[in-house]
């Protein structure tokens, strides 16, 4: 290129055609249930109790792939995916059965998958003070399609604090306690936003986090978990309860890990419904 010249892209329509291997038949007669591309970061925005939060995703986009065909467009997954972040549009339930449509449609596929994992934040007051500070939590949206079906699914994993029942009983003075992560997958029959999901699980912990306490909050938080101790048994079946009794979930699964204090291993439990 001469010095001067700009680094303009050229036309699709003057380059030459080239032939479509991807594009020919495949005679091994095999379908694929799932072939794209992840790993991919992306910058994406996402809605959190009323606002609009940037963020950046590590995407992963799939579609199924018929057994005459030999393979998937797969350039066009990221022509998509970079089509939707010019555009701004905050990733939500409503918005994301309309993007796996325009997947779809770009692919010429019946079926596929949208996942996107991604840090997000929920400004909280400390629960004594007051003092204001941001939690950073892990968020995942899931849009699948199958059969002509879609489902939305959201997942989050909260940071909470819970301390063990025995170890309060059989001691004389103070109890054992740790840092517990919930894993919440809901299955979506509405809009969930993502401060209510998380409340499920800080609202079932023997205490939840917050990421600036003062010292009169650090009494009340070592209080609090003294006063609601929890077996990781506990800690799930409430979670659980608690996505029961929301209408809005048409299924889902909790896990929880106990990073254990005094024992060399972690304590878990999971538990998975369907409400259908």
């Amino acid at each position: 290129m001469k010095a001067g010249m700009k680094n303009e892209a050229i036309p699709l329509s003057a380059l030459a055609v080239m032939p479509d291997v991807q594009g020919r038949a495949d005679l091994r007669r095999l379908p694929i249930q799932r072939v794209g591309i992840k790993s991919l970061r992306y910058p994406l925005s996402v809605a959190v109790a009323g606002s609009v939060q940037p963020t950046v995703g590590n995407w992963t986009l799939d579609v199924g792939l018929p057994a005459d065909q030999k393979g998937a467009h797969m350039s066009r997954l990221v022509a998509w995916l970079d089509a939707f972040s010019r555009r701004g549009t905050a990733l939500t339930a409503d918005s994301l059965r309309i993007e796996i449509d325009s997947m779809l449609t770009l692919l010429e596929a019946d079926d596929g998958r949208i996942e996107v994992k991604f840090p997000f934040f929920i400004r909280k007051s400390a629960p004594v003070t007051g003092q204001q500070s941001l939690m950073e939590y892990d968020g995942t949206w899931l849009a699948q399609r199958q059969g002509g079906v879609t489902r939305i699914s959201m997942q989050a994993t909260v940071p909470v604090k819970s301390l063990c029942p025995c170890s309060k009983e059989v001691s004389d003075d103070g109890a054992h306690n740790q840092r517990s992560h919930i894993t919440l997958q809901a299955g979506l029959k509405e809009t969930i936003d993502w401060s209510e999901l998380v409340r499920f699980a800080e609202d079932n912990a023997s205490s939840e986090l917050w990421g600036l306490l003062k010292r009169p909050d650090e009494k009340w938080v070592t209080e609090r978990a003294y006063a609601n101790p929890k077996f990781v048994e506990d800690l799930i079946r409430d979670v659980a309860l608690a996505l029961d009794a929301d209408a809005r979930i048409a299924s889902y699964r909790v896990e929880v890990t106990n990073f254990e204090s005094i024992h060399a291993h972690d304590a878990y439990a999971v538990i998975e419904r369907s409400k259908d």
